[in-house]
Formats: structure tokens, sequence, C-alpha cells
């Protein structure tokens, strides 16, 4: 049975409304269950942390916090909202291990292509983003040419550029160095600080960075 154990680090009380509020969040997969229950709140300003070894049910929590699959019990609002209605997406983005790109699309291009699916073309520099991540030279890359960790670098500079105020990242250091490790750092701790909110999986194989706000611990 899968058990969660969650740790909160002392945090200034805010009057935001949550952006996750979870009570009593379960999930079962055929009669076994992957997590649950599970109380927690993340609010604008905060990063989660949830750990787990593979299998645990970090990847199940994060699609059910997405709409893509349905809690077995409980309840559970993301931007007060249910998962996956409209109103949560249009302010969400799930990163997970499928970085959703376009393999015979250029790095430029699958940024345009994301923001224009966001209505957001005109206030950002893609190019410019795509430097910020350690790819200048290669905005003109097809993606499928690319290397793993270059691909998760051009996923990355999409991340930022979008207007999501929740992120909802599936192992975001997997084949990353240690730039790309301080790399995504520094997003979270940008998008945090202009107010966002992130949920973020690790295996415990980095040295989280200090604003966290809450680990939750899932085992086998």
């Amino acid at each position: 049975m899968g058990r969660i154990r969650i740790r909160m680090s002392p945090a200034p009380a805010s009057s935001t409304s949550p952006m996750i509020d979870a009570h009593g969040l379960g999930f079962t997969r055929r009669d076994e269950s992957v997590f649950g229950p599970l109380d927690f709140i993340l609010r604008g300003g905060e990063i989660g942390l949830i750990e787990g070894d593979n299998g645990s049910g970090k990847t199940t929590l994060l699609r059910v916090l997405a709409g893509l699959l349905r809690p077995s019990f409980g309840k559970v609002q993301v931007l007060g909202a249910q998962p996956g209605s409209e109103e949560a997406r249009a302010s969400t983005i799930t990163m997970g291990h499928l970085l959703g790109l376009k393999a015979d699309l250029s790095a430029l291009e699958n940024l345009r292509v994301g923001m224009g699916l966001y209505g957001h073309a005109a206030a950002s520099d893609p190019r410019a983003m795509l430097a910020r991540v350690g790819l200048d030279g290669y905005a003109d890359e097809a993606v499928r040419s690319l290397s793993a960790g270059q691909k998760k670098r051009v996923a990355l500079a999409r991340l930022a550029l979008l207007p999501a105020r929740l992120w909802l990242l599936d192992e975001p250091y997997a084949n990353l160095d240690r730039h790309g490790i301080s790399l995504v750092n520094d997003l979270l701790a940008q998008h945090a600080a202009a107010g966002g909110a992130a949920l973020v999986t690790s295996h415990g194989a980095v040295n989280f960075h200090q604003g966290v706000t809450c680990t939750i611990r899932l085992a086998a």
C-alpha cells in the first residue's frame, strides 16, 4: 500500500487562494492503493516537492492534479476549479517524461507553436529564451537532432515563456547536467517570486533548492 508523508516548512501566512487544495485525496488501481489519503495546500509563491522511488505514485499524483486521471476518493481543487476543467487548464502547465515537442520542427518553431496556443506570442522573445537555457546557436536545429538534455532545455524554455500560474513538473531534473539542474532551480525560484506555484517530482537524486514549502514522500 502506498504511504505519503508530508513535511511542511514554516511559511508566512498568506491570504492568497490555494492553487492546489487537496483533502483526503487518493487513487487506487485494481483495488490496490497507489497513494492517499493526502491533505495539502499549495499557494502562490510556494514550491512543493514530491519524493519517491520509481513506481511509488509520483506521476499518478500529477496526472490526477492535471485532470488526466480521476481521483478514487477525496476532494481536490486546482486554481479553484476541478482538475482538468477549462479554468484549471488555462493557467496550468504540465511537463512530463514525454515533453510534447514536435520532432520535425526546430527548437524555435516549437516555442512559437506553444506561445501561439497560449495566445502569448507578442510579448516575449523565444530566441533569447533559448540562449538563456543554454541553446544559443540551436534555435534552428530540428528537435529530433538534439540530445535528450537539449530537448529538456527546449521544454524548459517553453515552460518559462508561457503565462501559466501553476507548474506540474514530473522529474524536471532528468537528463540534465549540474548546470541544467541549476537552471531548473533558477526558473522555479523566479516563478515563485512572481507569485506562481509549482509541484515537482523527484526520486531524491538532486539537492532541491531552499524554496520548498512542503515535501510529500511517496513509498511503494
